[in-house]
């Protein structure tokens, strides 16, 4: 009898064992056909190849992760240096992609943000993302919602690195201030400027002023596509925001 309860244990072990790879394996199938699936809490870590979004983006199987207490120049935003306009944000992106390479990321997932985004704190060959981002001058402390990179960032003002080096508008000042320029004089048929756009998988995505293929989205009301006036309305549409 003994040995036939070790086997009934061996079995119920190997079936758990099974069964969270079965999850597992389904989680990453969800993520990269556009269905996010959710850690199961709030504290659980993703692992595996990153590709980049911009700056401070980041998504592993499908799944976007935002780094969580940073805040980068987004992609279409410029900085001003001797020479002129420099395409700072996507340098940061680059910086990202540089820092990271072909190795394999680790997230520990902190949550979710206003638009519904994972947040995380990620780290690749042993080395914070967020922190060295910051402290490379790619990206900056988002004090908003986080002093924990306050330090990072005086280290790389003092340094001027990374957008230390030129005249820069916060990025959040500057997605502020995109806004408030396209309600002057992008808005659309309803007065509203944010695209509610159907793309040909069928997903629903509004697009920001700010974001990279703004200028190029075309609404088409005959299909469903819409303007919304705010982020809060479009997402209580189940509109989810572009990830740039």
């Amino acid at each position: 009898m003994k040995y036939l309860g070790a086997h009934i244990t061996i079995c119920a072990s190997l079936a758990i064992r099974l069964g969270a790879a079965l999850i597992a394996t389904l989680g990453i199938l969800l993520g990269t056909m556009g269905l996010y699936a959710l850690p199961a809490s709030a504290e659980d870590t993703l692992r595996g190849k990153a590709n980049i979004v911009d700056g401070d983006t980041i998504d592993i199987a499908g799944i976007p992760i935002r780094l969580q207490g940073i805040d980068a120049p987004e992609q279409l935003q410029k900085c001003t240096g001797d020479g002129g306009q420099v395409a700072c944000g996507k340098l940061a992106t680059k910086a990202l992609a540089r820092m990271i390479g072909s190795a394999p990321v680790a997230c520990i997932l902190l949550g979710k943000d206003n638009y519904d985004r994972l947040l995380g704190e990620c780290s690749s060959e042993g080395q914070s993302l967020n922190a060295r981002m910051v402290r490379d001058g790619w990206a900056l402390a988002f004090v908003k919602y986080s002093e924990r990179y306050v330090a990072e960032e005086k280290e790389a003002r003092a340094a001027r690195s990374g957008i230390w080096q030129w005249q820069f508008t916060k990025p959040w000042e500057w997605r502020s201030g995109v806004l408030e320029e396209a309600a002057g004089t992008l808005k659309g048929p309803n007065g509203c400027v944010i695209k509610g756009n159907i793309n040909r998988r069928g997903d629903r995505i509004y697009h920001m002023p700010f974001h990279q293929h703004y200028g190029r989205t075309k609404i088409d009301e005959a299909k469903g596509e819409r303007w919304f006036c705010s982020e809060e309305e479009a997402q209580a549409a189940g509109w989810r925001r572009a990830l740039r």
